[in-house]
């Protein structure tokens, strides 16, 4: 790169890892663009469930978070038996649309000085010791100093990267259009149902006049996937309820020594593979690890501190999860008893409000042995390299 790049940072992908990344960067002083391929506001298949932590990140940056629901009951079933209901007096879960909550994050960062350019598909990327070059679909290239990829799993700069999935889930879900009565029976209350396939489970998440029904499993399995979802909603009784939408998607998480940076091109999200290994929640992994790649990138710290933060905080919580999920495929009937405990409430609950270490309860000595005792084997977390 002969001439001065024309953007300090450029961000690929305007959901939420996108986002932060551009509002962090931006706050910082930086130069931002960020390329969407998309409009906003748009929809995204996405549960739409915010913890604890991801709701105190974006309450810190957003004028207002658009909440529809705020969850303070879950209720929990197992293949739709041994149905039990837990409920906490300070809130578990916030839920918002994607298409709400997305277009909030745009606006902040456009606040924050970051340029959103919608409708701009990137095609590839090239980098040299001063650069990065971003080809358009149009034909016209983008210059930075950095980049960040925040555009999926499958896209153009997950691959540049290349980052390795260990792990690749299914997820379908259908938006309902909820009745008065529907909207009376879950308001504040979200159910959870252990599946009968190994490792899955289906949710119901109450937003308003709406309801998203989602159930997930292991990639290959599409037949099974559909005939869950058909049956959860069957058995909830909403089989008459008119579909709002219709769609699916698959989760990727990334295996414990893939790269999260190539040179200067940064990867965060599910571009990065980052996401909670048992529940799929990916929103808290995405805003923390755009934000921590758009305060890396604004110059003021080398860039391999993005490598090893992301060793440091998410990789331990990730390697933690994958040990969970593994235990849930084998014995969810015991996971399902151990939810009705107290305990068991106490460390769910804790997760779901953001101030509960997966890794941290599984280094104590009393949880690590009934996992040995449960056939799950400790694995060691790989730093991050790029």
């Amino acid at each position: 790169m002969l001439v001065e790049p024309e953007w300090d940072v450029a961000v690929i992908g305007a959901g939420p890892a996108g986002l932060a990344a551009a509002h962090a960067a931006a706050s910082e002083g930086a130069r931002v663009v960020v390329l969407e391929r998309a409009e906003h506001p748009r929809y995204k298949t996405c549960g739409g469930g915010l913890l604890g932590s991801s709701l105190r990140l974006s309450t810190e940056r957003l004028a207002t978070v658009p909440v529809r629901d705020t969850i303070t009951s879950l209720t929990f079933t197992l293949d739709g038996r041994r149905e039990f209901t837990r409920s906490s007096a300070q809130p578990l879960l916030s839920l918002v649309r994607r298409d709400d909550f997305d277009h909030a994050w745009a606006e902040a960062a456009k606040r924050a000085g970051a340029v959103v350019r919608q409708n701009t598909q990137v095609r590839a990327l090239s980098q040299d010791e001063d650069g990065v070059t971003i080809t358009l679909a149009s034909g016209a290239t983008v210059t930075a100093r950095v980049a960040i990829g925040a555009d999926g799993s499958a896209g153009v700069t997950s691959r540049h990267v290349g980052v390795v999935f260990e792990q690749q889930d299914l997820g379908l879900e259908v938006e309902l259009a909820a009745t008065p009565e529907d909207q009376e029976r879950w308001r504040g209350r979200v159910l959870l149902d252990w599946g009968p396939f190994p490792g899955s489970y289906g949710w119901l998440f109450p937003k308003g006049d709406e309801l998203t029904v989602g159930v997930i499993m292991e990639k290959g399995r599409g037949a099974d996937t559909k005939r869950y979802l058909h049956d959860f909603v069957e058995r909830l009784g909403l089989s008459g309820r008119t579909v709002l939408r219709d769609s699916g998607h698959l989760t990727r998480c990334r295996a414990a020594t893939s790269p999260v940076r190539k040179g200067r091109v940064l990867v965060a999200g599910d571009a990065a593979g980052l996401l909670e290994p048992w529940t799929r929640e990916g929103i808290s992994y995405a805003i923390r690890s755009g934000s921590w790649a758009g305060e890396v990138a604004a110059g003021n710290q080398e860039l391999c501190a993005y490598d090893l933060r992301i060793a440091a905080e998410l990789q331990p919580e990730m390697v933690a999860g994958r040990r969970l999920l593994g235990v849930f495929a084998r014995h969810p009937s015991m996971v399902h008893t151990v939810m009705s405990s107290g305990v068991g409430w106490r460390a769910f609950s804790g997760f779901c409000r953001g101030d509960f270490s997966m890794a941290g309860a599984l280094g104590r000595p009393a949880v690590k042995a009934a996992l040995r005792l449960l056939g799950s084997r400790p694995a060691q977390a790989q730093p991050a390299t790029g």
